[in-house]
């Protein structure tokens, strides 16, 4: 396992991230490489242009090379956009073994089960994750193996996307010449790098803000109970500062990020000069202008966001409140305004770094990208324990297998 070098590649809306991380005496993870460039060829994280969204993974994942000194030729991807649905589901099976012990078999059959569930023929299952496991209607186990039972029940979360879009992720990354050990629903991702076991156990809701979609992912346990995305982010952010102030795209972007605030404040009198469109004057406004603008759409987004926890049985049991992360949260006075609407604790959320370049990824914008190289170490981990890491070839066998199902039943 030392030395093993992990890799995790964020493909999303307004930036594509990758970061390399390498496994220390510890069998801990060490930030070695981070390369972030703009997203081209993306809309609410699916996939528009294949060629520029090859060209914008290439360019980052150099970039990242050439800061950490590998060679980089597999990754961890993260998969987003709002076609990713989710369900709760629930399988029982009998125990096989004459002594009723619990085996790995046992364990594989329930969630065998429990995945059973009628899914459209566009949709394919990306994760299936347990939530816990009955023995003999004694809930709350999480690990049944070695344990004695008769009847083994499993309740585990099911994640879907789009085959389409889940297809052209894994085709511009093979294109760019790499080779993807396994999809990752983004939020999950961000979680391994951003929430602690205490947060999970109280109950917590992540929003991982990006710039085409807010990722939504409940943890209550210790499990993840519920995921949703929302298809506005904080592109719609810059679109209404574009319109409402006409000025280009890129000069709204930059005021955003420089003068952005989420809710009023005194000092939103101060000035702010705002390029013209095609040659026109500049001019300046108020600061109290560009909130008026901002507030009432982060606002909806926010509404939306509580209005998706809601639906759930959890929205009351989130004793560790909202953690914002994603680059959208950097905006100022959004965790402020979430507090307002969510009427809970909220904190920004920035991703876990342990060494190497830690000032690099210790940013909100790399939670998805640091957790997914952690969720690589544990992809190994469990690779290693199981004895079936022999050679790096045999880690693509399920993601390869897997996307070979998909178009044939696609097509």
């Amino acid at each position: 396992m030392k030395g093993e070098i992990v890799v995790g590649l964020d493909i999303g809306t307004t930036k594509i991230a990758t970061v390399i991380g390498e496994v220390d005496d510890n069998e801990e993870i060490k930030i070695i490489g981070v390369g972030c460039v703009p997203s081209e060829g993306l809309r609410k994280g699916v996939v528009i242009n294949i060629d520029k969204t090859v060209k914008s993974i290439v360019k980052s994942v150099e970039e990242a090379e050439l800061i950490a000194g590998v060679d980089v030729e597999e990754v961890f991807v993260g998969i987003a956009g709002d076609h990713i649905r989710s369900v709760n589901s629930k399988g029982v099976i009998a125990v096989s073994r004459n002594d009723h012990e619990i085996t790995k078999a046992d364990v594989n059959r329930v969630i065998d089960a429990a995945k059973a569930v009628a899914i459209p023929m566009d949709r394919e299952i990306l994760h299936v994750l347990p939530q816990e496991f009955i023995i003999d209607n004694q809930p709350g186990i999480k690990e049944p193996i070695g344990m004695s039972g008769v009847r083994l029940e499993a309740e585990v979360h099911i994640v879907t996307g789009a085959v389409t879009s889940a297809q052209n992720i894994f085709k511009s990354v093979e294109k760019a010449g790499l080779k993807v050990v396994d999809l990752v629903l983004e939020p999950l991702a961000s979680s391994y790098a951003v929430l602690t076991n205490d947060e999970k156990e109280l109950g917590v809701a992540l929003l991982d803000f990006g710039g085409g979609t807010v990722d939504i992912a409940l943890f209550f346990e210790e499990s993840i109970r519920h995921t949703a995305v929302i298809g506005l982010g904080g592109n719609n952010i810059t679109s209404d500062i574009a319109i409402g102030l006409r000025t280009p795209l890129e000069q709204a972007e930059e005021i955003k990020k420089r003068y952005g605030y989420a809710v009023s404040r005194e000092m939103d009198e101060e000035p702010i000069v705002v390029p013209g469109v095609g040659g026109r004057a500049e001019r300046e406004i108020s600061r109290s202008v560009l909130t008026a603008i901002i507030e009432p759409r982060l606002e909806e987004i926010f509404q939306l966001a509580q209005r998706e926890i809601k639906k759930t049985e959890y929205a009351d049991m989130l004793a560790a409140g909202i953690v914002l992360t994603g680059g959208g949260a950097m905006m100022q006075g959004a965790t402020e305004l979430a507090e307002q609407i969510f009427d809970c604790p909220v904190k920004l959320g920035y991703p876990r770094v342990c060494g190497g370049l830690k000032d690099a990824a210790q940013h909100p914008c790399h939670a998805t990208g640091v957790g997914l190289v952690y969720y690589g170490l544990g992809y190994l981990k469990s690779q290693f324990e199981e004895g079936q890491f022999h050679s790096q070839g045999d880690m693509f066998q399920p993601i390869l297998s897997r996307m070979k199902e998909w178009v044939k039943e696609f097509f």
